[in-house]
């Protein structure tokens, strides 16, 4: 098993996504990259902490790699916004990549390089690659939110079509 850390706006977005890739095992909403021990959501939706909105996917390396996981991550957010994500702005909303390894750290740049190559956004990539710090794991209400929360209009609006667009997009890549 492996572990990857990501930050792409609210972390329900991400989960929910993440949930139905096949070869994840699990995904758990947190929050990395701040300066207090056991921030709270309130504390760091209100910003300042320099906390991120993450989750912590971990996977099968033997069924899928960390590039699979980029894949997908870039496809469901806007990775260039700097610290906006639709309507949540901070920037604990921001775009970033934790890495837990040298391999992960190239992996990521490499691929930032190649997306922006391909022009498919009109501005750049400011998604940031950073290394792994203290992952400290969400409230237990934020857990699989968009499972227990899907009638919440915030889940309609928001959450919902990126899960629509990844189970069309990457329909291959969805667990069966």
């Amino acid at each position: 098993m492996a572990t990857a850390v990501l930050g792409g706006g609210c972390f329900w977005c991400l989960e929910a996504v993440y949930d139905r890739m096949a070869g994840v095992t699990s995904v758990e909403s947190g929050y990395m990259g701040g300066r207090i021990e056991n921030p709270t959501y309130q504390q760091v939706c209100g910003g300042g902490t320099g906390h991120v909105e993450v989750v912590r996917v971990t996977f099968d390396s033997q069924k899928i790699g960390f590039a699979d996981l980029l894949e997908v991550f870039f496809a469901i957010h806007d990775p260039t916004t700097l610290n906006h994500q639709g309507d949540d702005v901070g920037d604990q909303y921001r775009s970033v990549i934790f890495y837990e390894s040298e391999e992960q750290r190239q992996e990521a740049e490499k691929t930032i390089v190649a997306l922006n190559a391909q022009h498919l956004w009109l501005n750049p990539i400011v998604t940031a690659v950073e290394p792994a710090q203290k992952f400290y794991i969400a409230e237990n209400y934020h857990q699989t939110y968009y499972a227990n929360n899907s009638s919440q209009p915030y889940c309609q609006i928001v959450v919902g079509p990126k899960v629509k667009k990844f189970e069309k997009v990457f329909a291959s890549k969805v667990k069966r």
